[in-house]
């Protein structure tokens, strides 16, 4: 999928642990009546992508729809979305990582979660 807008918030990189970095940003859809504010995610080797990406620059988004599902210690089931991006459009040119267009779900996804951290995320 894949989605043009204007970059609103693009946040620090962030260090989840020693297997695992996201950096979230937030696009402007302006193509209703209505602006819609849509948060997307890049993780991994991808966080270096908006890099030079400046805020109120239009951008072409290329993303996948994540979900997964999570149980709380108290047992109550809770579904969460991320939008994945993988790929970002700025100025005609592209963006990707490492030149890979792997699509497919990181391994990191399928790991159960160390610790005693019940955060869902």
């Amino acid at each position: 999928m894949q989605i043009t807008g204007i970059l609103k918030v693009k946040k620090e990189e962030q260090v989840v642990n020693d297997r695992f970095k996201k950096r979230e940003f937030v696009l402007t859809d302006n193509s209703s009546q209505y602006p819609q504010h849509i948060s997307f995610q890049l993780t991994q080797d991808r966080c270096g992508l908006l890099d030079g990406v400046k805020d109120g620059e239009t951008i072409t988004v290329h993303f996948n729809l994540r979900g997964r599902e999570w149980t709380s210690p108290q047992g109550e089931i809770k579904y969460f979305n991320t939008l994945e991006a993988w790929k970002i459009d700025r100025n005609g040119s592209s963006t990707t990582s490492g030149g890979s267009m792997d699509q497919s779900v990181p391994e990191y996804f399928d790991q159960a979660p160390s610790g005693k951290d019940d955060l869902p995320f």
